[in-house]
């Protein structure tokens, strides 16, 4: 590889309204052995939260330690198998009622990531507890661009009651800055295309976005004069890894404007979506999913979640067969055909999650993937929807942590096991000291 000059990590590409960040190339990677042998990618956490509780019988493997064979709801993950581990056993007993009544998907999201038990209260003075992702994002969101980035496909609300005296706020935000700070995940794709793109001159992106809409321009015609001064300073293998990331900017930014267009016609019919959200919820999730991958490559955020919906989601599935409510259909009551519904809507999430990890896995870096250098937690707050238990949770982790965890297996431990002793574990591992979390007892043992 010959190279003019070498590449700071933190280059970006600047025009009228824009910064673009970029991928990972050789030419950020210091000159000397040394330095090299000591370069370590960056080692990401993503959290995805999926609500009302999964059909456990077709989510839990049939036995523990290797996984030969995936259960039925997760058969879309067969190609990452030897990347993910089943984590059975583990629990967020601050989500159960403590004496607090209902409530249950309130508490289910509000103690994902914190482990602490919400305050009862659909008032102003909403508690719960600082999460996982930022306790992290306080201590490395530094060396980003940005902190975190909070996402999801569904809007929630923060003033109301949503769940049997507890506040909106709770049953849609899983990410908590503080105790009485949740952290709004933003549902737009367009709205988190242009946070990630933008270069913070509130006149310059509105410029910069008119120029675009109005002339079918890209972001990238307004990097163009940097990115060809950048290229002459590349080897031919960073110059096709250029070029492939800004081919899957442009497709996601085709994609994002025609859900626009779709949108707009939707509008004169009399629908309220906003802006820039497809029709089909798959391809919402994917758009999302996407939007992490792009944040991820280029480095803008090392930590991100994702709430798929809030807690107690009554969304119908059509598109699969399953036109009733997501929330109706996990109340379930044994009924075989509600829980083939449950399951059928599980699936239908598990397989966006598997066009996720499965181009994370195609993202090389050095001699491994994406995949091999991220921790991404997949699951949910409520085990069974009927029971409403918030034991035996149905959660996945996803990558190898920097080549740190040991995977392709069902680890079932004693129920019940903190979920917070895992975030312990995985702040370990992006370099962010923690006591505890939560009701965390200790580190997660023989996964890392």
């Amino acid at each position: 590889m010959s190279l003019s000059a070498k590449i700071s990590r933190r280059t970006l590409l600047h025009g009228v309204g824009t910064a673009m960040a970029l991928p990972f190339l050789e030419a950020m990677i210091p000159t000397s052995v040394l330095a090299q042998s000591a370069k370590k990618r960056p080692n990401r956490m993503a959290f995805i939260f999926v609500p009302n509780g999964i059909h456990m019988a077709s989510w839990t493997p049939k036995t523990t330690g290797i996984m030969s064979e995936l259960p039925q709801t997760m058969q879309p993950l067969n190609n990452v198998r030897g990347s993910i581990n089943v984590l059975s056993g583990l629990a967020q007993s601050n989500a159960f009622a403590l004496g607090d009544g209902g409530g249950d998907h309130a508490r289910s999201a509000a103690a994902f990531l914190t482990g602490c038990h919400p305050r009862k209260t659909y008032g102003a003075d909403i508690k719960a507890g600082i999460s996982v992702d930022q306790l992290a994002a306080a201590r490395i969101g530094n060396q980003t661009r940005f902190a975190s980035l909070e996402i999801g496909c569904e809007r929630g609300g923060i003033n109301g009651n949503c769940d049997s005296g507890y506040s909106c706020a709770y049953s849609s935000n899983i990410s908590w800055r503080g105790e009485a700070q949740p952290m709004a995940h933003e549902v737009d794709p367009r709205a988190v295309f242009e946070r990630l793109f933008n270069n913070g001159d509130p006149e310059e992106t509105a410029e910069s976005r008119q120029l675009r809409q109005n002339d079918r321009m890209s972001v990238l015609d307004f990097v163009l004069e940097d990115a060809n001064k950048l290229k002459g300073k590349l080897g031919s293998h960073d110059q096709n890894k250029l070029d492939e990331y800004f081919t899957g900017v442009r497709e996601i930014e085709r994609r994002v404007a025609l859900a626009e267009k779709s949108n707009i016609a939707g509008r004169l019919a009399g629908s309220d979506k906003p802006t820039g959200i497809p029709n089909e919820f798959g391809d919402h999730m994917r758009l999302m999913f996407d939007m992490m991958l792009l944040a991820f490559q280029a480095d803008m955020t090392r930590i991100v979640t994702f709430m798929v919906a809030n807690d107690g989601s009554n969304r119908g599935y059509k598109d699969i067969g399953v036109p009733e409510g997501h929330h109706d259909c996990s109340h379930h009551g044994g009924d075989v055909k509600k829980l083939a519904k449950v399951q059928s809507i599980n699936q239908y999430h598990v397989t966006q999650l598997a066009y996720f990890l499965n181009k994370m896995e195609s993202i090389k870096e050095g001699e491994g993937s994406m995949l091999d250098n991220s921790m991404i937690v997949y699951g949910a707050g409520i085990s069974d929807g009927d029971r409403h238990n918030h034991d035996d949770l149905p959660i996945l982790l996803a990558g190898k942590g920097g080549g740190t965890i040991k995977s392709g297996r069902h680890m079932a431990y004693n129920n019940p096991t903190p979920m917070t002793n895992l975030f312990l574990s995985m702040l370990d591992r992006v370099g962010v000291p923690a006591d505890h979390i939560g009701d965390s007892t200790g580190r997660l043992q023989q996964l890392f």
